[in-house]
C-alpha cells in the first residue's frame, strides 16, 4: 500500500511558469496525497498535437470538457487518478505530452518507463492518422517490450467533420495487434472505459498466477462496447 507522490516540478519535461490550470492541477495533487492505493502505473497520452489528449485526460480525471482556446502543452505535464479494479486500488499517473516535433526528445525519453500507451488521432484530421505509423515506429523503438497499446479515434462526436472512418481505425489496430475504439472528450463517450482497460490490464499483469489465462484487452474493450455502445462511424 502506497500514498501519492509526485515528482518535482523541476524533473524532465517540466516547464518554467504556472500555465493555465496550474493551480487546479496543484490543488488536485495535494488532494491525491491522502489517497491510498495498491499498485501504481504510468500511462502516458501521445499523438500529433490537437487530437485532443489533454482534453481527454481532463474529462478521465476531472469528468469536465475542456472547451474553448487553450495552450498546447508544452513538454510533460501529468495528472493522477486512483481507480478501483475488483477492489485492487490502482493508481493511475498519467502523463500527457507534447506532439509537437521540437518536443519528441522530451517524450522518447518517458517510453521506457511506461507501462501503458494511449495512442490518440483525430477522426477529423487524416494527417494525425497517417501520422499513427510513425508514432507506432517510435513505440517500437523506445517502449518497453510488453507496454500495453490502446488507439484511440478521438473527437468521434464531431460526425459532420469526419474525414477518417472507423473502419479505418479499426483496420490499423488490427495490422498491429492493439486495442482500439473511437472516443469523445467532448461528450466523455468511451473515455472511462479505456482508462479502465487498461488499468485492469496491467492489474492483471501483476497479479495473475501461471495456470490463469493472460487478459486480453481488445477483447474486454470489444465485450464492454457491446453493453454500452459506443460512436457511431
Amino acid at each position: 500500500m502506497g500514498r501519492e507522490k509526485f515528482p518535482s516540478s523541476s524533473g524532465p519535461g517540466a516547464s518554467n511558469g504556472a500555465p493555465p490550470g496550474e493551480m487546479s492541477r496543484q490543488t488536485s495533487r495535494q488532494h491525491s496525497l491522502t489517497e491510498t492505493y495498491d499498485m501504481s502505473c504510468k500511462v502516458m497520452l501521445i499523438g500529433d498535437s490537437g487530437v485532443g489528449k489533454t482534453c481527454i485526460l481532463v474529462r478521465f480525471k476531472d469528468g469536465t470538457f475542456l472547451s474553448g482556446s487553450f495552450i498546447s502543452t508544452v513538454g510533460i505535464d501529468f495528472r493522477n487518478k486512483v481507480v478501483d479494479v475488483e477492489g485492487t486500488k490502482v493508481k493511475l499517473q498519467i502523463w500527457d505530452t507534447a506532439g509537437q516535433e521540437r518536443f519528441r526528445s522530451i517524450t522518447r525519453a518517458y517510453y521506457r518507463d511506461a507501462n501503458a500507451l494511449l495512442l490518440l488521432y483525430d477522426v477529423t484530421s487524416k494527417t494525425s492518422f497517417d501520422n499513427i505509423r510513425a508514432w507506432l515506429g517510435e513505440i517500437n523503438d523506445y517502449a518497453q517490450d510488453d507496454v500495453v497499446i490502446m488507439l484511440l479515434g478521438n473527437k468521434c462526436d464531431s460526425s459532420g467533420n469526419r474525414v477518417v472512418r472507423k473502419e479505418d481505425g479499426e483496420r490499423l489496430a488490427r495490422e498491429y495487434g492493439v486495442a482500439f475504439m473511437e472516443t469523445s472528450a467532448k461528450t466523455g463517450v468511451n473515455v472511462d472505459l479505456a482508462f479502465m482497460a487498461v488499468a485492469r490490464d496491467l492489474k492483471m499483469k501483476k497479479t495473475r498466477r501461471p495456470n490463469e489465462p493472460k487478459f486480453c484487452v481488445a477483447d474486454y474493450v470489444e465485450q464492454e462496447k457491446k453493453q454500452t455502445g459506443c460512436c457511431s462511424s
